[in-house]
């Protein structure tokens, strides 16, 4: 379904009309726009507290525990990341109890997950997340799907993708080779296993 941005806004500002909370996930490939989507509809949406944004990444592993694990070199796969710590905010997320839930947030310079660096107050009705595994039908992601409202798939020409993943990878650090190396090797098996995904969505976004 090809839908205009304000009617994504409208969408996404729907799931929550009715004054319950509502969590709206946003998944794709890396580097096929899910942070600038999710960005873009909280930006749209601003009242105050009304919405929030949750980026899934808060919940990388920390390179200490992925060097004790032995997964530094396959950081960004499933399993490095704490898919059930993920889990239980978004139910907290639901069961709408709390005045303020903290949740962490990912420096992308340090490439290392922050605690505590994003608040949600309980007047938050509209919680945006993304992130690449919210469809993932394996044991520790499965009970994600089951904790969003819907979840849409950002799609994008895998060329277009690649050349922003290479950029956004040299921007943050990485030599052009090293880059390159990882944007079509870990993050394009990753992309491949996000992709056997998107049948699952409820809504798939062309971000041509």
């Amino acid at each position: 379904m090809t839908l205009t941005f304000p009617a994504l806004v409208e969408r996404a500002r729907s799931l929550a009309g009715d004054g319950r909370r509502a969590v709206l996930g946003i998944t794709g490939p890396p580097a096929a726009g899910k942070t600038t989507l999710a960005s873009e509809l909280v930006a749209a949406l601003a009242a105050p507290g009304w919405v929030a944004h949750v980026p899934m990444d808060g919940f990388h592993l920390a390179d200490v525990e992925l060097d004790r694990l032995g997964l530094r070199d396959r950081k960004g796969a499933p399993d490095t990341f704490d898919a059930y710590g993920y889990a239980g905010l978004l139910r907290r997320l639901h069961e709408d109890r709390d005045e303020m839930i903290y949740a962490p947030g990912f420096e992308r310079v340090l490439e290392q997950p922050i605690a505590g660096s994003i608040g949600v107050p309980r007047s938050a009705r509209l919680i945006v997340t993304e992130g690449n595994y919210l469809l993932l039908d394996e044991p520790r992601w499965a009970p994600v799907r089951t904790l969003l409202t819907e979840v849409w798939y950002t799609d994008l020409d895998d060329r277009v993708r690649l050349r922003r993943l290479i950029d956004r990878h040299i921007r943050f650090g990485k030599t052009p080779d090293a880059a390159e190396a990882w944007a079509t090797g870990t993050d394009e098996r990753n992309a491949r296993l996000i992709a056997a995904t998107r049948d699952r969505a409820d809504l798939i976004v062309d971000l041509a």
